[in-house]
């Protein structure tokens, strides 16, 4: 993918230096923890075993987060500086520009459009929607309208998930943009099952991409790298490494075939393919 290295972006709050200051460890444990992993997939269904059954539904519809953390008084330290490697920096840079372009392509084709916000975090982090860890993937809390990540996801993506490449890791932030769109436009307030708004932000995911190529911003390869991802974090393919077996019953974003025609759908017809059932 083509981009500017020196990249700035100023709606990108970098909380780095928090490194989870504040949060305590998780308590309980026991039984249950691959249920979990099958129930409570994240946005990209990666870490559910981690995390508890109030934080994967909170984040996922921006309702307020209960859970065993405690709460100690933290200060902000959001865009203090921050120790890093020099590959860590030029990741944080990475996400601000693609966050930036998927926000500029949908300023011009979405009416009334605002912009979201992105959070970069270390560990843990508290947002609009409750307290999270780096367990939970990253999301889009509607209640703050913001993006949150923690870029060790990256590594995940490409060593645990098998889906490596520049592209691959902008589709992980156009689909979070996804869900701001769908917030702006009242999708989340219809009862929608998650299974459809997971499969609506990976075709707006795609509709992004379909811009970004007509602005040649995308290299050959490019768009692979995004359906791999795709296809490596669908229900039916995480459930199967993880048990060897499959519940539909249990589906929260799509099986790996759906994610792909859902971002294929997306590039081919562009924004408006996205509304459409």
């Amino acid at each position: 993918m083509q981009w500017d290295r020196n990249y700035s972006n100023s709606e990108v709050e970098d909380r780095r230096s928090e490194n989870g200051a504040g949060l305590g460890g998780f308590g309980g444990g026991g039984g249950g923890g691959l249920f979990l992993l099958i129930q409570l997939l994240s946005r990209f269904g990666w870490r559910g075993i981690l995390v508890g059954l109030v934080i994967g539904g909170a984040v996922m519809y921006g309702g307020q987060c209960s859970n065993s953390v405690s709460h100690a008084p933290a200060r902000s330290t959001a865009n203090a500086p921050v120790q890093a490697s020099a590959e860590e920096q030029e990741a944080a840079k990475f996400v601000g520009f693609v966050f930036e372009d998927v926000q500029k392509t949908w300023r011009a084709q979405v009416p009334s459009y605002r912009d979201a916000r992105m959070v970069l975090f270390r560990r843990g982090i508290r947002s609009g929607c409750g307290t999270a860890t780096t367990a939970v993937g990253p999301f889009y809390c509607q209640v703050d309208q913001k993006v949150y990540i923690d870029l060790s996801f990256y590594d995940e993506l490409k060593d645990k998930l098998g889906a490596p490449g520049d592209f691959a890791q902008a589709y992980v932030i156009a689909h979070e943009v996804g869900h701001h769109i769908q917030k702006l436009t009242g999708l989340f307030d219809r009862g929608t099952d998650s299974v459809t708004i997971e499969l609506q932000a990976d075709c707006f995911a795609g509709a992004w991409a379909k811009s970004a190529n007509e602005r040649k911003i995308v290299d050959p390869g490019d768009m692979d790298e995004a359906l791999n991802a795709a296809s490596q974090i669908g229900d039916d393919t995480l459930q199967k490494k993880a048990t060897g077996t499959v519940r539909p019953e249990t589906f929260t974003h799509g099986t790996s075939a759906q994610r792909v025609a859902s971002l294929k759908k997306g590039f081919a017809g562009g924004y408006k393919a996205c509304l459409s059932n």
